[in-house]
């Protein structure tokens, strides 16, 4: 395979987190057991398989290797893919398509689809994508991805087999769907994005951003323009129930070891070692 663009890895439970974010410069992430990826700031060639993907806001960091992810699909046979993106953007895609269609004399195909907060996506039996509002600097959004199951409702627990089925085929309600927070995206927002859906605090891994860390970079600035900063995590510290936090989308203004070293003094043991600095 070629490894083209920077990736990083990290396993937890049943699926893996792969990918990769910094501020202004490209974002993409992909989890290849749940078969869906988030941001298309660039193209890793190994995530070509990935055929759904969610685009979180119409910034280039984000969205500038759509046309080359779906021309490689064409390329390599493989059927069109789904991109989900909000509503407002897919006309202007549709249309940055068009002409790179023109200018490369090939088709691109892929299926466009608009969401907005409080759409819900079945991705399969198991899974279901719901969609927040986010706050940036364009009109922006967050995904939480959720493990669905239907089980016994308590009061037929402890009915034999037969009673349950009888109570089946005579149209009983017998059980209720049950879902549990599996992954939380946030992508670019300041934090009312966060906070507005409780459900990223309590998903098994948030993927959200931190892109300033200085203590001497304004806070009210950096929200205004719609990101998170170091102290905005120091104070939602005791709220985030995740096994799995990543903090992501590092200005490039700061090297790694200097985002090491004010993380780790602000949050010493980095929220019990759940906090993984994408580095």
């Amino acid at each position: 395979m070629v490894s083209n663009v920077p990736i990083r890895t990290l396993k937890y439970d049943r699926f893996t987190v792969e990918g990769y974010s910094r501020a202004a410069v490209q974002t993409y992430w992909r989890f290849p057991e749940l078969k869906i990826g988030f941001d298309l700031g660039a193209q890793p060639w190994d995530f070509m398989g990935t055929a759904t993907w969610f685009v979180s806001h119409g910034h280039l960091d984000h969205l500038a290797a759509l046309p080359v992810y779906v021309a490689r699909r064409r390329m390599m046979k493989m059927d069109p893919p789904t991109i989900y993106l909000p509503e407002h953007t897919v006309e202007h895609v549709e249309r940055i398509l068009q002409l790179y269609r023109r200018l490369d004399r090939g088709r691109l195909p892929c299926d466009l689809i608009g969401i907005r907060p409080g759409d819900e996506i079945d991705i399969s039996r198991e899974l279901v994508v719901t969609v927040s509002a986010t706050t940036h600097t364009v009109p922006s959004l967050g995904f939480v991805v959720w493990d669905r199951r239907n089980k016994l409702k308590p009061e037929y627990r402890d009915l034999p087999g037969d009673k349950i089925r009888d109570l089946r085929l005579a149209g009983e309600e017998i059980s209720r769907e049950v879902r549990v927070p599996l992954l939380a995206y946030l992508g670019d927002s300041s934090p009312p994005g966060l906070d507005r859906c409780a459900e990223m605090y309590d998903a098994k891994v948030l993927i959200a951003e931190m892109t300033f860390v200085a203590p001497g970079h304004r806070k009210d600035k950096i929200h205004k323009h719609g990101h998170m900063h170091l102290d905005d995590f120091v104070a939602r510290k005791d709220r985030f129930n995740n096994d799995v936090v990543i903090a992501s989308h590092f200005s490039t203004r700061y090297h790694n070891r200097q985002i090491r070293e004010l993380v780790e003094r602000a949050l010493p043991g980095l929220l019990d070692g759940r906090l993984h600095l994408w580095l």
